[in-house]
């Protein structure tokens, strides 16, 4: 048996709303991102999630927004041979 702390994490939003999970023997790290990847009955589907302390100094995971795509680079314009 070990005298450290487990340390355990709620997540809330998305496709894993309510559950709970271990975080193991190592002290947990506020701002630590969990993707998890959806892969059955249909397209490949990720959520990111982002540790944090809640207000009674529990562990949770809460839903990040999506990371924004940059935009691809446009293509330069072809000169016309007008001068």
């Amino acid at each position: 048996m070990t005298d450290r702390p487990s340390h355990r994490a709620r997540f809330f939003g998305g496709p894993l709303d309510g559950r709970v999970q271990e975080l193991g023997d190592t002290e947990p790290i506020a701002g630590t991102v969990l993707k998890h990847v959806h892969l059955h009955d249909g397209p490949k589907i990720e959520t990111r999630y982002e540790l944090g302390r809640a207000e009674d100094d529990c562990w949770e995971f809460r839903l990040c927004a999506a990371p924004v795509p940059e935009p691809a680079p446009r293509p330069e314009p072809e000169p016309d041979g007008v001068g």
